[in-house]
C-alpha cells in the first residue's frame, strides 16, 4: 500500500520576478510525498494560472488519489490517470524518488544511464526598465547565459542595454506570449545582430502560425505551445527548440519522452522550470544531458533554498544527492 501525504509551501523571493503577465514575490509550490514500507519518494510541482491550475485546485486533485494509490496505482498507471500538468508531475517526480529508494539505485542507474555531469544553467533577469536590466545585466556580466525576460516595443532598447553591460554573456530572451507578428518581424533581425542565440515563445500559444511564414533568424523555441508528446504535431514550422519543463509534461516519465520524439523530429531542447526550490529543479536534471540550452536556476531566484539542496557553483549546477532526490 502506498501512503500518500501533500502539502503547500510558500519560498519568498529575492525581491520581485515580472514576466509579461505579472510579478511575484513567492514561488508557491506543492510537494508530494509517497511511502511504502521504510521507503520515501518526494516530488514537487508549481500550479500556474496561465494553464488554469490553483495551488487549491492541484492539492485536491492529487489527494484525490489516495483511493487508487491504496488499490495499487503505479507511475505507468498514472499516465492515463491525470493528464499532463503540475500534479501529475508532482506524483510521478514522487514516484521516481520511491523507485530509486526501494531499489537502492540511483534514478540514472534506472534509466540505464551514465551519472550525469554538472551543467550550466542560464540566470534570468527580471522584466524592467532598460536601465534596471542594464545594471543587473553587468551584476551578472560573469555568467555565461542570461535569459532576459521581455513584454513589448520597448525590448529592443531592454536587450540592446543588457548587450552593452555585458557583452561577452550569451543571451536568451523571453517574451512570454508578448508579441504580435509585426514585433517579433522587426525585433528579431536586430536581436540576432545583438548576438541573441534563442527566442522563446514570442507570440501567443494557438495564435503562432504566422512564425510558419517568417523569417527565424534566430533560433525560435515553443514554451507555452509545447506541452508533451502530443503537441509537437503543431509546432511544425514555427518553431525550431521545444522548452521542456516538467510541470508542463505532467513529470520526468512524459518529459523524456517529449525529450526523444523532439530530438528525432529534429528539435533543439531547452529545459527550463517554475519558479521553485531544488525538488523540482532534480529531476530536469535527467533532461538536461545534452540539452541546448538549459534554465534551471529557480533556487538562485529564492531568499533560501532547502538544506538538501543543489549544489551551485555560480551558474554551474551539480547533480542531485540522493537526500534530495532520486
Amino acid at each position: 500500500m502506498t501512503e500518500l501525504a501533500v502539502r503547500a509551501e510558500t519560498w519568498p523571493l529575492r525581491g520581485s520576478f515580472t514576466i509579461s503577465r505579472g510579478s511575484r514575490t513567492a514561488a508557491e509550490v506543492i510537494v508530494v510525498e509517497l511511502a511504502v514500507g521504510g521507503a520515501r519518494g518526494r516530488g514537487e510541482c508549481v500550479p500556474y494560472a496561465r494553464y488554469g491550475e490553483t495551488v487549491e485546485g492541484v492539492v485536491q486533485v492529487i489527494e484525490g488519489l489516495r483511493g487508487p494509490l491504496s488499490g495499487g496505482l503505479d507511475r505507468t498507471g498514472l499516465q492515463s490517470v491525470l493528464p499532463a500538468g503540475a500534479a501529475r508531475n508532482a506524483v510521478d517526480c514522487a514516484f521516481w524518488d520511491l523507485e530509486a529508494k526501494q531499489a537502492g539505485h540511483r534514478v540514472w542507474e534506472l534509466l540505464g544511464q551514465a551519472a550525469p555531469g554538472p551543467v550550466t544553467t542560464a540566470y534570468t533577469l527580471s522584466l524592467d526598465t532598460a536601465e534596471a536590466m542594464a545594471r543587473a545585466a553587468a551584476e551578472n556580466a560573469w555568467r555565461p547565459l542570461l535569459k532576459l525576460k521581455l513584454a513589448g516595443p520597448e525590448d529592443l532598447a531592454r536587450v540592446e542595454a543588457v548587450r552593452e553591460a555585458a557583452p561577452e554573456t550569451r543571451l536568451v530572451v523571453d517574451a512570454n506570449e508578448g508579441w504580435a507578428p509585426g514585433l517579433y518581424a522587426e525585433l528579431a533581425p536586430h536581436l540576432a545582430v545583438l548576438g541573441v542565440e534563442v527566442i522563446e515563445q514570442p507570440l501567443p500559444a494557438g495564435h503562432d502560425a504566422a512564425l510558419a511564414t517568417m523569417q527565424r533568424p534566430v533560433a525560435v523555441a515553443a514554451d507555452e505551445s509545447c506541452h508533451d508528446t502530443a503537441s509537437l504535431a503543431g509546432l511544425a514550422g514555427r518553431y525550431d527548440m521545444v522548452n521542456i519543463k516538467l510541470d508542463k509534461t505532467g513529470g520526468l516519465t512524459e518529459a523524456l519522452r517529449l525529450k526523444a520524439a523532439a530530438q528525432a523530429e529534429g528539435y533543439g531542447v531547452m529545459v527550463g522550470c517554475m519558479l521553485a526550490t531544488s525538488l523540482a529543479m532534480a529531476p530536469a536534471f535527467l533532461v538536461a544531458r545534452d540539452a541546448q540550452i538549459v534554465d534551471l536556476d529557480g533556487p538562485l531566484l529564492l531568499e533560501r533554498d532547502r538544506p538538501e539542496g543543489l549544489a551551485f557553483e555560480g551558474s554551474l549546477i551539480h547533480p542531485p544527492e540522493a537526500n534530495l532526490w532520486g
